[in-house]
């Protein structure tokens, strides 16, 4: 009776680390689609009038998946116990939105346009490190 209590309880734990490390997942993808439509927005910045209302509203959306990814980290770390690596990778890459946004305020392109090409590359290596992959 005890060993199908523990096996109940060890399947349930299993199937809730698999559904948090989805949603990290999920907020990584989420964030790097919105890094790559900054880029796209910021072509249109230099060739259409509605470049620039584009690309703001996309760096609102861009901070908001940001803060998406470091909840989405806490949740898979904190209750589970796991590691806390994705959560200071998803609190650098805040840091990382943080100072792109300041740049883009100040238009200061010399910095703010490797920083973007920099976070790309990060949130892609982010999507395919495979701690993030369930268990």
């Amino acid at each position: 009776m005890a060993t199908q209590v523990t096996a109940t309880a060890t399947v349930a734990a299993t199937a809730k680390a698999r559904r948090t490390a989805s949603f990290l997942r999920i907020a990584i993808a989420v964030q790097t689609l919105t890094i790559f439509l900054q880029a796209v927005s910021a072509g249109l910045l230099l060739t259409a009038s509605y470049g620039e209302t584009l690309h703001g509203a996309g760096a609102r959306v861009m901070y908001g998946a940001s803060m998406l990814y470091v909840l989405a980290a806490v949740l898979a770390w904190k209750p589970g116990g796991g590691s806390s690596r994705p959560v200071w990778h998803a609190s650098g890459f805040l840091v990382l939105a943080s100072v792109q946004v300041v740049l883009g305020i100040a238009h200061v392109p010399s910095v703010h346009l490797p920083l973007g090409v920099l976070m790309f590359g990060l949130s892609v290596l982010a999507l395919a490190r495979p701690s993030h992959r369930p268990a």
